[in-house]
């Protein structure tokens, strides 16, 4: 029973508990539960609050039986990305440089989730800084649930292995580079990037002033919606915060896909031809089927300046990335683990001729990529080239040499939604990629949904 409460999307339980049928208490009893038995095995969680989130749980329990109900997460267990500031509880960002770094207040998405009524189960394990290995002087490695040995992904990985294992009902993440959409990927859940400026940054550890984004994981596009929904919006506290009217996200996802148009960036990911593992094509090329079975017209697109954008995307990532560390570098660099060192201390290279010129190349791609959702609704892809790779400590050069299926997204702050679209002869889940116009999440998520709907792949949960 206590796995089965576990894996309920979040719409499946918020309407249980609506009806009196399901207790906050006794779901959050349930994750704990399973948190205390599983989590060993897969070291997800950085800081656990049993006991504030058991106290949570009865206060929504009690406002709902006096009719007071907030919404589709009132008493649904979350969990968070240690970036993101809880009032009085541990924010490491995975480092020992933040080892004893207690937050003051509330992160804006902790605080709107706490408004909705979602009770916090903890911090979830990442990458350090959210740019280098999750193996640190704090942390051990996290595991990917369909199997111990392989890679939860970078950054949000801890994120993205808890929903697909039933250590949360879902979570936030950051995506700065990928960092939502690759994990989602390798753990087969449903990430979004939202648009730049849709969600706030307040009170989260940054990575990238221009780079970084927030965004949920789930278990289902419905979910992700309802979780986007509950943070959305202008904050005065974030200067980056967008104040452009936020939708009702719910209330499109049911509308047909008829005539919806697909752009499929086809030219950028089958070269070189070897880049992309057969079985990835071939679960993308079959989800690009069901998308035309569904009433979508799909064609191919190109965006020329695609070669150069993982490029630029390093140099302004990590520029600003270090403008926010040098301090710290100075004062402690053996606080700092070896791979994000390495990639701090590379980044000082780059002059301000380089961030002047990768800034160009992101003017560029904002008007191809705009061009072309000028002829198309959304644009189709595969999240990563393969599945979860195994564990192991990647060389600092590959992460700035490597190709990437996400990076373009941050880069021009287009919104983007990964979801599982197969799996691998391993069992491993292949994820599919959907990205839109800005402020536009409402058409990506429709499509995530209505692929969910017609496919059964997001019904399969992981071996653990």
């Amino acid at each position: 029973m206590s796995q089965d409460l576990s894996y309920l999307p979040v719409h499946q339980a918020s309407r249980l508990i609506q009806r009196g049928d399901l207790s906050p208490v006794d779901l959050t009893r349930a994750y704990l539960d399973r948190i205390r038995r599983l989590d060993s095995k897969l070291n997800l969680y950085t800081v656990l609050l049993p006991e504030q989130a058991l106290a949570e749980a009865r206060v929504a329990e009690a406002e709902i039986l006096h009719g007071r109900y907030r919404g589709p997460l009132h008493g649904i267990p979350v969990a968070h990305k240690d970036l993101f500031d809880i009032k009085g509880v541990r924010t490491t960002a995975q480092s020992k440089v933040y080892e004893k770094r207690f937050a003051k207040v509330d992160s804006t998405v902790a605080a709107r989730l706490r408004k909705a009524g979602a009770i916090h189960l903890g911090k979830l394990a990442m990458g350090e800084f959210a740019a280098g290995s999750s193996k640190t002087a704090l942390f051990d490695t996290p595991h990917n649930p369909w199997n111990l040995t392989h890679y939860t992904g970078g950054s949000s990985g801890g994120s993205a292995a808890a929903v697909t294992a039933g250590l949360c009902a879902a979570s936030y993440g950051t995506d700065t580079g990928g960092s939502i959409r690759s994990p989602s990927s390798f753990n087969g859940v449903v990430g979004l990037k939202p648009t730049y400026g849709r969600v706030s940054r307040y009170g989260v550890i940054p990575l990238s002033y221009s780079c970084d984004h927030c965004g949920p994981l789930t278990r289902t596009a419905q979910d992700n919606a309802i979780m986007l929904q509950a943070v959305a919006g202008h904050d005065p506290l974030d200067p980056t915060s967008s104040p452009s009217p936020v939708p009702d996200y719910l209330s499109t996802l049911d509308q047909p896909l008829k005539g919806l148009k697909v752009g499929v960036l086809r030219d950028f990911y089958t070269q070189p031809k070897d880049w992309v593992v057969p079985e990835v094509l071939d679960a993308v090329d079959t989800a690009i089927d069901e998308l035309k079975h569904l009433g979508c017209t799909v064609r191919d697109v190109k965006i020329p300046c695609l070669q150069y954008t993982r490029i630029a995307h390093n140099v302004i990532m990590m520029s600003e990335g270090l403008t926010y560390h040098v301090k710290n570098l100075r004062a402690q660099p053996q606080n700092y683990g070896p791979l994000l060192r390495a990639l701090l201390l590379s980044s000082a290279a780059f002059s301000a001729a380089d961030y002047v010129k990768a800034q160009q190349v992101r003017a560029q791609a904002k008007i191809e990529f705009m061009e072309a959702l000028q002829s198309v609704d959304v644009l189709v892809s595969p999240t990563a080239n393969n599945t979860a790779p195994l564990i192991q400590d990647p060389e600092p050069i590959g992460l700035f040499a490597e190709k990437s299926m996400t990076s373009h997204y941050d880069l021009t702050g287009l919104p983007a939604v990964t979801l599982r679209c197969g799996f691998s002869s391993k069992g491993l889940p292949i994820g599919l990629q959907i990205a839109g116009r800005p402020f536009d999440e409402a058409t990506i998520l429709r499509a995530a949904h209505h692929y969910q709907q017609a496919t059964p792949w997001h019904h399969r949960c992981p071996p653990i």
